[in-house]
């Protein structure tokens, strides 16, 4: 839709804001078009953008100053005529046709998008032009020629003036153009003089000409002057001005101000201007203070915090140091280091977890989450050697689920003698017995648990724990852990509860293949992630019609989970309070009855320690544990579901923890807490540093931001004004380190700045 907006209505003039004003309303309403005709109104087409994310079209005429300032991507501007001073200030993306003269400082500030002009432009235009690497250099391009001290301090970007109609004039771009010019280019044509010393003027090469063949052709259709094309591609008349490097710049003499102050200053001027009143004593005194003067000192305080990645993972994976190794081009490296933390890095963070680390990524700020689940399955075919046994101890763990299999194997890890005990007939607890397949394909558990199956580990499968077994266990082994996992289900005791279906009893025939009649409608009670499972299995009997899952709270499963059972077609209501089952369906408490065939409970699963003796256990049965997982038996250990009902994660998470209290215990070590690495503060991550664009398994880990890991960017070094900052790389180990020099820092800060990473730390000076 186009809009049309005149600023003078009954000869009254709408000022700046009451305009923009109108462009904004009009903008929520849906308008993308506008014909402005102005009367010197400021600011027009700045700073505006559709929410949907829809182009913006400007057509204006007279307007003032600063057309399209601060112009986003997205917004294109079309001025009939010339415009006064500012046009493009500080673009940040928009495109910006004038069709005539533009003013001084013409793009002035501008760090991206394109600005068309089709006359000259005045004093210090394209002055302060810069490149955001996160976005496109901005461009500035000029029919005629450019005012004096045009491109002044000029640090990014390109401009190109094509001095048409200029062949008289001394100089296309006036006097003193290009002081100060660190970066970008420009390209000129036409009579060049009196340029700045901090320059060069070169001749073009294959690549200038291809960049300004194809972007004379847009720009001469863009300001409708076709017909210039031909006499504007001899390029024997151009030439390119880019900037001298720092070291380029300093042939000439250099002297410091202690020399000019004594041996020019003074000689020059015949004595110091206050002579008459102070005797000057010749000494020089630093302001900015090194070593123990400075207020503040950096440290390099690599891997000190965890990546918020990190620290949401309840196994704590540091996934950022798996994204740098891959970017130091160690695949095998990367893949293996998973190992360390989880044996089941394709079952459980490339399948079933719902990835904590990805929901807190950095990175979801910026643009898109990294793509873990993706790395997480690179990590399936890695194979290993089975584990040196180095101890005498030898060790069992009572359960072979995800808490059982983590605690063996970071137990074998370590050289332990390991014994696992299973009561089913095949090892990985609910991994196995319960998932559906649409969660967790079979192939690649089965590949996980092979590899746990060859690293030395022996296992009895088919071995039901009892208390005569447990006995000789407890007595034959140096330590003993209880990994029995939860597999009790729960039954509320509601009237006719003895008409329900358990849900983990049947996932797990559902797994073995058992088929059900549970008839057209089906009642599932509880809304976790298991009763989502259940929802899945429950559509796959066929003949289904109608799922309800009902819950007294709002559904604890993941949002993934949900999304998927409702896909399938059931509905999730809550809260609902059941009163009865009956065979005709559920009362709740409320008066409202659902129809069922068969009703399924689903709202957990409890251990069953019918193994333990009374000394173990507490009044409601469940088994006593410190907070370093040790029964009242000092050797005998609990975890997992065993003691607390939690993710995958969870499970893994405390059969780590677990190994690592044990080994403690074999070796008469005090069982202290372990401190965890604190969050680091998202305001020290940089993401400036980056440039925004889309998740794919290529670039994966050039998009992760290595938060409080050092990516080894070398900014901080580049960046230092003393130089204090160098890169120590360690042969024997092939690490490396930045360390500042106390002699040389003055506690300015820059490198805790700009340190895209959050590295360095800025420490009081005491």
């Amino acid at each position: 839709m186009k809009k049309t907006i005149n600023t003078i209505e009954n000869d009254k003039r709408t000022s700046t804001q009451d305009l923009m004003c109108q462009i904004w309303q009009a903008i929520d309403e849906g308008y993308t078009d506008f014909e402005i005709n102005a009367c010197g109104q400021h600011n027009i087409g700045g700073s505006v953008w559709a929410k949907e994310g829809s182009d913006l079209n400007f057509y204006v005429t007279n307007p003032g100053q600063r057309v399209g300032s601060m112009g986003a991507k997205g917004t294109n501007i079309y001025v009939e005529g010339s415009a006064p001073a500012d046009t493009g200030w500080l673009n940040s993306g928009a495109k910006i046709v004038v069709n005539g003269d533009s003013g001084d400082t013409t793009g002035h500030c501008a760090a991206s998008g394109k600005i068309y002009i089709a006359g000259n432009v005045g004093t210090r235009s394209g002055a302060l032009m810069k490149k955001d690497p996160k976005f496109a250099a901005p461009e500035l391009w000029v029919l005629k020629s450019a005012g004096s001290f045009s491109f002044e301090f000029m640090g990014g970007g390109t401009a190109v003036v094509c001095g048409l109609n200029c062949e008289n004039m001394p100089s296309v771009l006036g006097e003193r153009s290009c002081v100060g010019m660190v970066g970008g280019i420009v390209y000129v044509r036409g009579s060049i003089k009196n340029l700045s010393d901090d320059v060069f003027i070169l001749d073009l090469d294959e690549n200038d000409i291809e960049f300004l063949t194809n972007g004379l052709e847009t720009f001469l259709a863009e300001i409708k002057r076709e017909d210039c094309f031909k006499i504007l591609t001899d390029f024997s008349q151009w030439h390119k001005i880019v900037a001298k490097t720092y070291e380029e710049r300093q042939k000439h003499e250099c002297i410091s101000l202690k020399t000019f102050r004594v041996n020019k200053w003074f000689e020059e001027i015949g004595g110091s201007i206050f002579s008459d009143l102070i005797t000057d004593d010749f000494k020089s005194y630093d302001l900015v203070q090194t070593g123990n003067s400075r207020l503040r000192k950096p440290k390099w305080k690599n891997y000190a915090y965890s990546a918020p990645c990190e620290y949401n993972c309840p196994i704590k994976i540091p996934t950022q140091k798996r994204f740098s190794l891959l970017r130091a081009g160690k695949m095998k490296e990367a893949l293996e280091l998973v190992l360390e933390y989880s044996p089941f890095p394709a079952s459980v963070c490339g399948q079933v977890c719902p990835n904590l680390c990805l929901n807190n990524c950095s990175r979801g700020t910026f643009d898109n989450p990294l793509d873990v689940k993706m790395l997480g399955s690179l990590s399936k075919d890695i194979k290993i050697k089975p584990f040196e046994i180095t101890k005498k101890q030898k060790i069992a763990v009572i359960g072979a689920g995800a808490a059982g299999i983590s605690t063996a194997w970071q137990l074998a890890r370590n050289g332990y003698k390991v014994e696992i005990f299973e009561q089913d007939k095949k090892i990985g607890g609910k991994l196995s017995q319960v998932i559906p397949e649409e969660r967790l394909h079979k192939e690649i558990l089965e590949t996980e648990l092979e590899r746990f199956k060859n690293i030395g580990v022996k296992i009895h499968t088919s071995t039901k724990i009892t208390p005569k077994l447990f006995n000789d266990i407890e007595k034959d082994f140096d330590a003993v852990i209880i990994a029995i996992g939860g597999h009790n289900p729960v039954v509320i005791p509601f009237e006719g509860y003895e008409r329900l279906i358990k849900g983990l009893n049947f996932l797990k025939d559902c797994k073995n293949g058992k088929k059900y009649n549970l008839g057209k409608k089906v009642v599932v009670i509880g809304a976790g992630n298991a009763a989502m499972d259940v929802i899945t299995e429950v559509y796959k009997q066929g003949g289904i019609e109608d799922v309800t899952a009902i819950d007294i709270q709002e559904p604890s499963a993941f949002e993934k989970e949900i999304k998927a059972a409702e896909k399938l077609g059931a509905k999730i209501m809550y809260p609902c309070f059941t009163q009865k089952i009956t065979e005709k369906g559920v009362y709740l408490k409320d008066g409202r009855f659902l129809e069922a065939d068969s009703v399924i409970i689903s709202v957990g699963d409890r251990p069953i320690f019918d193994f333990l003796n009374k000394e173990y256990l507490d009044e409601k049965s469940r088994v006593q544990i410190n907070e370093f997982m040790q029964t009242h038996n000092s050797k005998v250990f609990a975890i997992g579901d065993a003691i607390k009902p939690g993710l995958f994660t969870n499970a893994i998470a405390s059969g780590k923890k677990a190994a690592e209290n044990v080994i403690k215990f074999l070796n008469n070590e005090s069982l202290t807490p372990v401190k965890e690495k604190d969050l680091i503060p998202s305001k020290r991550i940089k993401s400036e540093y980056y440039e925004c664009y889309n998740s794919n398994c290529d670039n994966e880990q050039n998009r992760c931001m290595s938060c409080g890991y050092c990516r080894d960017c070398g900014l901080c070094r580049q960046s230092c004004p003393n130089n204090a900052i160098t890169r120590i790389e360690h042969q024997e180990n092939g690490r490396f380190e930045y360390i500042s020099d106390d002699n040389k820092c003055i506690g300015c800060g820059i490198c805790a700045g700009l340190c895209p990473c959050g590295i360095w730390e800025l420490e009081e000076n005491n």
